[in-house]
């Protein structure tokens, strides 16, 4: 089984998919790590140089072969992934894969990003008094595509060992 967890950014879908590889015994995949390993290069450095239509159509074309592996493993997707190339509907599609929107309020994302901005280029340059504004938006636009996943986890107030056990009950 492939696993696929999504969300925005700081929604914990690394760390989460991390303890759910270990609760499962699955390897773990980061699709971002993914492409930079395959690419030899980082997710900064291909936006910079070939930009971001290349980006997504490689990010496409990455998804859509681990998605086709015999492979079963936890997939943590970038925040924007399933917005572009119709991701969603290769997700949906995939056999043997199932989709975990993990659901974030947009001031617990706030709260997570003001304490990691450093490391999130996308929010990085804005102001504390407009992050707010730009997480409801961003999340607006792309809640479409979030809730097409299979299930959604809301993740507020909830420790990470209790959302793993959320996703393992809903794997039954």
């Amino acid at each position: 089984m492939k696993i696929v967890l999504l969300g925005y950014m700081a929604s914990g879908k690394s760390t989460i998919g991390m303890l759910l590889s270990k609760a499962l015994s699955m390897p773990f995949i980061d699709l971002d790590a993914y492409i930079e390993s395959k690419e030899k290069s980082s997710i900064k450095a291909i936006f910079n140089t070939k930009g971001e239509i290349y980006f997504r159509k490689i990010e496409h074309a990455h998804l859509c072969d681990l998605l086709v592996s015999e492979k079963d493993f936890v997939l943590s997707l970038g925040g924007g992934t399933p917005c572009y190339a119709n991701n969603m509907d290769a997700i949906i599609k995939a056999q043997q894969t199932t989709s975990f929107y993990l659901q974030a309020s947009v001031s617990l994302l706030v709260e997570r990003l003001l304490k990691g901005r450093e490391n999130r280029p996308l929010v990085k340059e804005i102001g504390d008094e407009k992050l707010e504004e730009y997480v409801a938006k961003h999340l607006f636009e792309r809640r479409f595509f979030y809730e097409q996943a299979l299930h959604k986890i809301g993740i507020d107030q909830k420790e990470p060992a209790e959302i793993v056990a959320a996703i393992q009950t809903r794997l039954l």
